[in-house]
């Protein structure tokens, strides 16, 4: 499984912002420019903190199992590569859905002095911050799974002492 990198994840983010805010204003000048919807922070606050517990959780067990401390609950490993997955799934969305509220926030910045595009821009700013919780909760959990390297494989030093 290919590991996710961040450089990805921010021209993702980038691209959908510069649509986004392209998609807002021309949307704006039809004078139908959606709202922000208020659940968006919440959703992607939930995610995260659901991603950073299974972090912690599967942390703490493959630290256990690889002290060998007794009572010690043995990790699935087709369960940890699902949580990588899911992971990896959540933060690529995350990054799209980040993108779209960060360039619908920066268009509504220039209309601040509106009562309801004020609410939000401040809905679609704490929807940024989540989907960014969202993605550094991905990619830590994808760390804390990562296999260590083998090298006594056949391209590792042992290979070359033959």
């Amino acid at each position: 499984m290919k590991l996710l990198r961040l450089r990805l994840l921010i021209g993702i983010i980038a691209v959908m912002t510069a649509l986004s805010w392209a998609g807002a204003k021309l949307w704006a000048s039809l004078d139908t420019l959606p709202a922000v919807p208020g659940a968006a922070p919440v959703v992607l606050a939930a995610v995260a903190v659901i991603l950073l517990a299974t972090a912690i959780s599967l942390r703490s067990r493959l630290k256990a199992a690889r002290e060998r401390q007794p009572g010690a609950k043995r990790v699935d490993p087709l369960g940890a590569a699902r949580a990588v997955v899911l992971g990896q799934a959540s933060a690529l969305v995350s990054a799209v859905v980040t993108g779209i509220y960060a360039g619908a926030g920066i268009y509504l910045l220039g209309e601040l002095d509106v009562p309801a595009r004020k609410d939000q821009a401040i809905t679609a700013g704490l929807a940024v911050l989540a989907g960014a919780a969202v993605i550094a909760a991905a990619l830590w959990l994808q760390h804390v799974c990562k296999l260590p390297e083998n090298h006594d494989g056949p391209n590792g030093p042992a290979a070359t002492h033959r």
